[in-house]
C-alpha cells in the first residue's frame, strides 16, 4: 500500500480452519504495516490465533485483547477475530505493555504512556490502550497516563472481556498471550485523530448519597446497605431470590449514573454484588460523599448516542474524510440493543465513515480523556477516527 497513511481490517469466523491467518491477509497485515491490532473471542484459541497473525507479520509491533464480542465493518460477531493494521510514513508507533497492572495500577498506566512517540512533523497523537477491566479500578490506570502525559495527549481504549464469564480476561502484545495487564499503542499522525464518547443512559428517580465506599466497593447509599437501597430505587420488594448472575443481569441494564462536567454523566457498570454484606462491585471507582443516579436506557437513546459519538469523532477531523474507525462498545449497550437493532447499530457507525472500514468490540469498559483528568467509562461508546 501507498498512501501516506492507510487503515485496513480484516475479520474471520471460527468455522474457518485458521481464522488468524484469514484475518491478517483480509487486512493486509504484513511487514509494511506499523501496527496490528486484534480483536479475539475467547471462545477460539487466542494463543494459537496470536501465532497465525505473528507468522503474517513476524516483526510488525502487535496489540490487542479477548472481547465480548468483536465487530467490523460488515457486522458484529461473537466467535471470530478481528485484525486491524496501520501503515504508511504518515504514521509513527510505539508499544508498551504492563503486567502485573493490579498491584498498582497507575503505575501501570504511566508506563504504558511513556511510548507515544515525540511529535516531529507528525504533531497529531494519541495513547490507544487495551487493558485488564477485572483488575481493579480503571480510573487509576487513566489517571497514571494522565501523569505522564499530561492534558494535550488524548487517551483511547478498552477493557478486554471474556464473554461475560467474568473471570479472566487476556491481552496480547508481540507473542505474548497475558491477563492482569495493559498494553498500549502510542500513535503519532500527520494528520488528525477524532474522539466521539456517548452513552444514551437517562437519569431516573431521586438522587442517592454515596455514604460508605472504598474505591469500586460501594457499601451504603443513603446510610443503608448499598444492595438494598439499589433494589429499592429498582422496586425490587425482594432480592432474596437472586443469584450472582440473575443480578447480573438486572445490573447491565441498570447502572448507576456520576455526576460530572462533561456533556454526559459518567457511568458505572455494576458488575456485582456481594449478597452477605450487601454492597456493590463496580467496575470504578464510586467517590464517597458523591450524589448517583439510577440510569436507564433504551434502543432509541442508545442508538441516539451512537450517532452523537459518530458525528463527534469525524468532525473532529476538520473536514477531512476518514481513513477508519475503532469502537469500543460496551457490552451493556448491546444488551439493551437486542438482536434486532444491534445492525442498526453497526450501520449507524459504518454511515459516517462514508466507506471507510470500521473496526472494534463489546468492552468491559471504554477509555476517553479528551479533557480533564477523568476518562473511564462504562456502558459507553468511544468512536477514534482517523484522517
Amino acid at each position: 500500500m501507498t498512501a501516506p497513511r492507510w487503515f485496513s481490517v480484516g475479520s474471520a469466523g471460527r468455522t474457518v480452519e485458521r481464522p488468524g491467518t484469514l484475518a491478517a491477509s483480509r487486512a493486509g497485515a504484513g511487514d509494511d504495516a506499523k501496527l496490528v491490532v486484534v480483536f479475539c473471542s475467547p471462545s477460539l484459541d487466542p494463543p494459537e490465533v496470536v501465532r497465525q497473525i505473528r507468522s503474517a507479520c513476524p516483526g510488525v509491533p502487535l496489540i490487542g485483547c479477548t472481547t465480548a464480542g468483536e465487530f467490523a465493518t460488515g457486522g458484529p460477531d461473537e466467535t471470530g477475530v478481528v485484525v486491524v493494521a496501520l501503515g504508511g510514513e504518515g504514521f509513527a508507533v510505539r508499544t508498551a505493555v504492563t503486567s502485573g497492572a493490579s498491584k498498582d495500577l497507575r503505575a501501570a498506566g504511566a508506563r504504558a504512556a511513556r511510548c507515544l512517540p515525540q511529535a516531529g512533523h507528525r504533531p497529531h497523537r494519541a495513547l490507544l490502550l487495551l487493558t485488564d477491566g477485572l483488575a481493579g479500578d480503571q480510573q487509576e490506570i487513566v489517571r497514571g497516563a494522565y501523569g505522564v502525559l499530561g492534558a494535550e495527549v488524548p487517551l483511547v481504549g478498552g477493557c478486554a472481556g471474556d464473554d461475560l464469564a467474568m473471570t479472566r480476561t487476556y491481552q496480547f502484545f508481540d507473542d505474548e498471550v497475558i491477563s492482569d495487564s495493559v498494553v498500549a499503542a502510542g500513535i503519532a499522525s500527520d494528520a488528525p485523530m477524532g474522539i466521539g464518547v456517548r452513552h444514551g443512559w437517562k437519569r431516573v428517580g431521586e438522587p442517592m448519597l454515596v455514604t460508605k465506599a472504598d474505591g469500586n466497593q460501594v457499601f451504603t447509599l443513603d446510610d443503608r446497605p448499598a444492595l438494598d437501597s439499589y433494589l429499592a430505587h429498582l422496586g425490587v420488594a425482594d432480592g432474596s431470590a437472586l443469584d450472582e448472575p440473575g443480578f447480573r443481569r438486572l445490573a447491565m441494564t441498570h447502572p448507576l449514573g456520576l455526576s460530572r462536567r462533561e456533556q454526559e454523566e459518567h457511568v458505572r457498570f455494576i458488575g456485582g454484588a456481594d449478597f452477605s454484606e450487601r454492597s456493590l462491585s463496580c467496575i470504578a471507582e464510586v467517590p464517597q460523599g458523591g450524589l448517583v443516579w439510577m440510569m436507564e436506557g433504551d434502543a432509541e437513546s442508545v442508538l441516539a448516542a451512537t450517532d452523537a459519538a459518530c458525528r463527534d469523532a469525524v468532525d473532529a477531523l476538520g473536514g477531512r474524510p476518514p481513513i477508519g474507525l475503532f469502537a469500543f462498545d460496551c457490552i451493556a449497550r448491546r444488551g439493551v440493543l437486542g438482536d434486532d437493532n444491534i445492525m442498526s447499530e453497526m450501520e449507524r457507525i459504518a454511515t459516517p465513515a462514508a466507506g471507510a472500514p470500521v473496526a472494534g468490540f463489546y468492552t468491559y469498559g471504554e477509555i476517553a480523556r479528551t479533557r480533564g483528568v477523568h476518562g473511564f467509562h462504562n456502558q459507553t461508546l468511544v468512536v477514534l477516527s482517523m484522517a
